[in-house]
């Protein structure tokens, strides 16, 4: 059986950490220097994902999850 591929795309999107959960970036991050600073700082944290969105990163990240 050969090796499955790593989607490259959501490689460089989503962290998965020791516990497993799947952490991801908010878009628009290219554009956040021309917004007030408030809203800059919600922009540069990372986000938990839904349950329901996990099983597709579970297929785009083949050896991420274990």
């Amino acid at each position: 059986m050969p090796k499955m591929k790593t989607h490259k795309g959501a490689k460089r999107r989503f962290k998965i950490t020791a516990t497993g959960k799947v952490m991801q970036q908010q878009g628009v991050r290219g554009n956040k220097r021309r917004r007030p600073k408030r809203s800059q700082r919600k922009y540069g944290k990372d986000q938990t994902m839904s349950l329901t969105s996990r099983r597709h990163i579970e297929v785009a990240l083949p050896y991420g999850l274990k």
